[in-house]
């Protein structure tokens, strides 16, 4: 394997890690009944709230879920 090909694969566990870990935050936030849902919606992630479906780069995202985790105090 190559070094480019080395830095491509360790760019797609990162970003498998990341991904994995954007679904923990927000299937937690959905036991906490603080979402209704969230997913991966046209390049963009959604997360729903009761009454509105907010779209956000996964890094918003994130940043969002564990704002609003911690404000709750999970």
């Amino acid at each position: 394997m190559n070094e480019e090909e080395l830095k491509k694969r360790l760019n797609q566990e990162v970003d498998m890690m990341s991904i994995n870990q954007l679904n923990e935050l927000g299937n937690r936030a959905v036991k906490m009944g603080l979402i209704v849902g969230h997913g991966y919606r046209g390049g963009k992630y959604e997360i729903l709230r009761k009454g509105e479906a907010l779209m956000m780069t996964p890094q918003e995202a994130q940043s969002y879920l564990e704002s609003l985790i911690k404000e709750i105090g999970g």
